[in-house]
């Protein structure tokens, strides 16, 4: 063979090793930003509910004596809420 064809075989061998390295760092750098954001995102979701939990909590703890009125909150007594609305009457 010739030194000519030889040299640009390895000529295109290696670029085409380096053009890979750089669009290998290139997709990365995108997948890591990408996956940055999107853990940014996932922690002020997280902070947004804890939030509202603890306001929902604050606003039942004040409200109406103590009797809670949700009733999908666990410690929900209908006896009590009962006996609250007769008293106010």
């Amino acid at each position: 063979m010739s030194t000519t064809l030889n040299v640009a075989r390895y000529s295109a061998l290696l670029s085409g090793v380096f053009y890979g390295i750089y669009h290998r760092r290139s997709l990365q750098k995108a997948h890591d930003q990408d996956k940055e954001h999107h853990a940014i995102h996932q922690r002020e979701r997280l902070i947004a509910q804890a939030k509202d939990a603890w306001r929902h909590k604050q606003e039942s703890a004040k409200g109406s004596d103590g009797v809670i009125t949700n009733p999908e909150d666990p410690r929900f007594d209908l006896e009590k809420l009962i006996a609250k609305w007769e008293k106010d009457l």
